[in-house]
């Protein structure tokens, strides 16, 4: 295994990681099927793309067009793409959380994803249309020599800081009594509206955080790969992260990065396998790799719903026993 080859696979998964870790604070903790989560993961790389290059009028990069351009300095690109993410997910959140029943949100968001990318496709002026942006800075560049072995550490390192952040503030977010309204509302929302908690200012909350965190994603993920096009965000993106946490387990931290590092991850180095042992069409092993991920969904969705590692059940002092609860709900 060469040195390049393992850092594309460490910086994939911390990724990943950080995906899924967002995209567990909305699904998993809030109930929020949020079928657009790709759109503020290229939010947050286009506009650290934007952020990072300098004017399009230069000379190098005369062959695209795209707003902005301000080639500024790292970290500000990277915060930069998780604003964009925060920034998104509030109009978008007024509009769909606020009046719309979960089921009814889940398809509006499936249908945002994809006006989002077809806009993006055809306004060229906006993001250079469906070309794309390249020669998007690396981070950092200027100061050390992005060709060698040293900065694929230094990258390494650097989106290993930041799934630590990621994964503190999860932690965080879900093991405090925060979290555990966003459980109450998650399992029953009229209850919790009748306890005095405020279901659209939990779910706008998450949404926004989760936007943010999957804007950082993005920065990570196009610093590293100094392209990007609207053909690497489509909606079915999304469907691979939901079934990370599917299969790692829905309201569990530890689960979303199982999850992260079986689907996404494990999924596309098989697939790479096998494309290079020519089985079959050149075609066949992509779509296969389509169709095992949808049986992994299906089977998990009906042997095992909770996940490979399912949400802890945490029982308080005073609080009846576990298995007298379990006894009553099946009653």
């Amino acid at each position: 295994m060469n040195t390049y080859y393992a850092a594309n696979l460490l910086i994939y998964a911390g990724v990943d990681i950080i995906a899924v870790l967002a995209l567990n604070l909305q699904f998993g903790v809030s109930g929020i099927v949020n079928f657009s989560f790709i759109v503020f993961q290229a939010a947050g790389a286009y506009a650290a793309a934007v952020l990072s290059m300098p004017p399009h009028t230069a000379a190098e990069y005369s062959f695209q067009v795209y707003v902005g351009g301000y080639q500024l300095p790292f970290p500000i690109p990277w915060i930069g793409g998780a604003l964009a993410g925060a920034l998104l997910a509030i109009p978008v959140g007024l509009v769909v959380l606020r009046k719309l029943r979960s089921d009814y949100q889940a398809i509006a968001l499936l249908v945002t994803s994809i006006i989002a990318n077809t806009v993006i496709n055809n306004a060229r002026p906006f993001l250079n249309g469906a070309a794309g942006l390249a020669l998007i800075p690396q981070p950092l560049q200027d100061q050390v020599d992005t060709y060698g072995d040293s900065y694929l550490y230094l990258y390494i390192g650097l989106t290993a800081v930041c799934v630590g952040l990621v994964w503190f503030l999860a932690a965080r977010i879900v093991n405090s009594p925060y979290g555990r309204t966003l459980r109450a509302m998650r399992e029953h929302e009229l209850a919790a509206t009748a306890l005095g908690k405020n279901p659209v200012a939990l779910k706008m909350t998450m949404f926004i955080v989760g936007g943010a965190i999957a804007g950082l994603s993005g920065a990570i993920l196009v610093g590293f790969l100094t392209v990007w096009a609207p053909s690497t965000w489509l909606y079915p993106e999304t469907i691979i992260l939901f079934a990370a946490l599917i299969v790692g387990g829905r309201g569990n931290n530890l689960g979303a990065i199982l999850g992260a590092l079986l689907v996404p991850v494990g999924f596309e180095e098989v697939t790479r396998l096998l494309i290079r042992m020519n089985i079959g069409p050149p075609n066949l092993i992509p779509a296969l790799e389509w169709v095992a991920i949808g049986l992994f969904i299906l089977g998990f969705l009906w042997f095992r719903p909770e996940g490979v590692r399912p949400e802890p059940r945490r029982v308080f002092e005073g609080s009846p026993d576990v298995e007298v609860v379990d006894r009553v709900r099946t009653a």
